[in-house]
């Protein structure tokens, strides 16, 4: 569901930004009455305008509304992201963090030194 809503987004999104450079500005419909071409649309002199307006309308909506989808969508994950998240198997420390216990050192081996595996002193 989530990829479908991210689908729509990008496409209403690409659909905003085109429609959007398509548009004339106001000072465009001017150029229109002194006979630049524009009457002989396929939407007349003022069709083309109303047209775009309305489906940059309908996208800019559409947009809007998958951006608040995926708003939802993030805020209702099970996944924990960031610096502060909690790993599965991690034992939380039950001690304050300023009274850390100093470890003891080990006691050394019969005959050995303090972590050596056979016990004797190698030569």
């Amino acid at each position: 569901m989530e990829t479908l809503v991210w689908v729509l987004h990008i496409l209403a999104a690409l659909g905003v930004i085109g429609l959007v450079l398509m548009q004339h500005g106001k000072g465009a419909d001017m150029g229109a009455a002194f006979g630049s071409g524009a009457s002989g649309s396929l939407f007349g002199s003022t069709g083309s305008a109303n047209f775009l307006s309305r489906a940059t309308a309908i996208f800019a909506t559409v947009f809007f509304l998958t951006s608040l989808g995926l708003t939802y969508f993030s805020s209702h994950t099970d996944k924990a992201v960031g610096v502060m998240e909690a790993r599965k198997g991690v034992v939380q420390p039950s001690q304050p963090l300023g009274a850390v216990k100093q470890a003891e050192p080990e006691a050394p081996a019969q005959g050995g030194v303090a972590g050596s595996k056979s016990g004797e002193i190698p030569k």
